[in-house]
């Protein structure tokens, strides 16, 4: 685990943080406390954090000390890799769950549900945790946020919810969403998410992938545009097409998940956006996350990433989209409506525990995978 951070910079945390002993006959300083040692720390590496946050135990000479992930940098990686935990925010067990794999290394970025039940307890632990947080922007699922179209709107149906992941692209082809009101619902998720955080979303994706929609990706780049919020995600996973764990109804959902992603490549670049060199997720969500499949799909991207279109960066680029979290209770969480089956199974547990287990670790390792967040890109 040494090759995770530089060893100049090692043993200068290591004296900052706990100093030699004294030479014979000289007076011993004081034992620093957990947050004198943080104040030290911050003062001489501004910018970094020095709590539990973004920290992981390694082996060193000597004993074990707890190093932040911000410092763990290999000399070469291979990759730079984001994993973000979807839908903080949505309940207060998805909220511990997320936190927990943060906290233990499994996961380096967030995405926030700003009309999640728990979004305002999301906020404080991103803060608490110094977490990096983007927006997840929601047409789908729950209520709006942007008052006017809470009374009536073509967004909604007549309860006032969102019209549902498929029923929301059913009414796009029909021709029967209003784009200025999707604008309008943007806006005001961007403005609640301000509100919340304090600060403009490191990166802006799309929950359940709207955001590369016809005629929706159009609206969402011009939104991001005008808050120069520069990455987003696009969904278009290498191997997708040879996984052989999908059920058809996925491998056919997700293709069409990638053809839309495709086509907005040219909305987005038009606009200034951004986005990592490979994207990852759909083939090792839920049941489907394990160790092997996890090692399948980064050296696919490290295969996909070096085969694309040359960048000044001397490695690929890649997100990690993942749903760790505990099982929601009945009728607690959700966006509205209460949570969802798949909130309420054990399969975003089952994520938590392989992200968090050390052989996940071992792997990135292994792959000389740096993790990351967007802020960083």
């Amino acid at each position: 685990m040494l090759n995770f951070i530089f060893e100049s910079d090692f043993h200068e945390m290591l004296e900052t943080l706990f100093p030699p002993p004294p030479a014979e006959g000289a007076i011993a300083p004081p034992v620093l406390s957990e947050v004198r040692r943080a104040s030290r720390f911050r003062r001489a590496f501004p910018g970094r954090a020095a709590g539990r946050a973004r920290c992981r135990f390694v082996r060193v000479p000597g004993g074990a000390h707890a190093v932040p992930w911000e410092t763990r940098r290999m000399p070469q990686p291979r990759l730079l890799l984001v994993i973000t935990g979807d839908d903080f925010g949505y309940c207060s067990r998805r909220n511990q769950g997320i936190v927990d794999c943060f906290l233990a290394g499994g996961i380096s970025n967030v995405s926030l549900l700003v009309n999640g039940s728990a979004a305002k307890e999301a906020a404080d632990l991103a803060k608490r945790h110094e977490i990096p947080i983007g927006l997840h922007a929601n047409l789908s699922e729950g209520t709006p946020v942007c008052h006017i179209l809470q009374k009536s709107s073509s967004l909604t149906d007549h309860r006032g919810f969102f019209h549902g992941k498929m029923g929301f692209r059913q009414s796009l082809e029909r021709g029967q969403l209003c784009m200025k009101q999707v604008e309008m619902e943007l806006r005001a998720q961007v403005k609640r998410f301000v509100e919340l955080t304090g600060h403009l979303p490191n990166h802006m994706d799309g929950h359940q992938h709207v955001h590369v929609l016809p005629e929706v990706r159009d609206v969402f780049a011009q939104v991001m545009s005008d808050h120069r919020i520069r990455f987003t995600r696009v969904p278009v996973e290498p191997g997708l097409h040879s996984c052989q764990w999908l059920p058809e109804h996925l491998h056919t959902f997700y293709s069409q998940v990638e053809k839309d992603a495709l086509d907005s490549m040219a909305v987005f670049r038009h606009n200034g956006i951004r986005w990592p060199d490979v994207y990852l997720g759909l083939t090792t969500m839920g049941q489907n996350m394990s160790v092997p499949h996890l090692q399948r799909a980064l050296r696919l991207a490290l295969a996909a990433g070096q085969m694309g279109e040359p960048s000044s960066r001397a490695c690929v680029t890649a997100e990690l989209m993942v749903h760790p979290g505990y099982p929601s209770h009945p009728q607690e969480g959700g966006c509205g409506e209460g949570p969802d089956d798949f909130s309420q199974s054990l399969e975003r547990q089952h994520e938590l525990s392989v992200l968090s287990d050390p052989s996940m670790a071992a792997l990135l390792s292994q792959e000389k995978v740096q993790l990351c967040a967007f802020k960083d890109l």
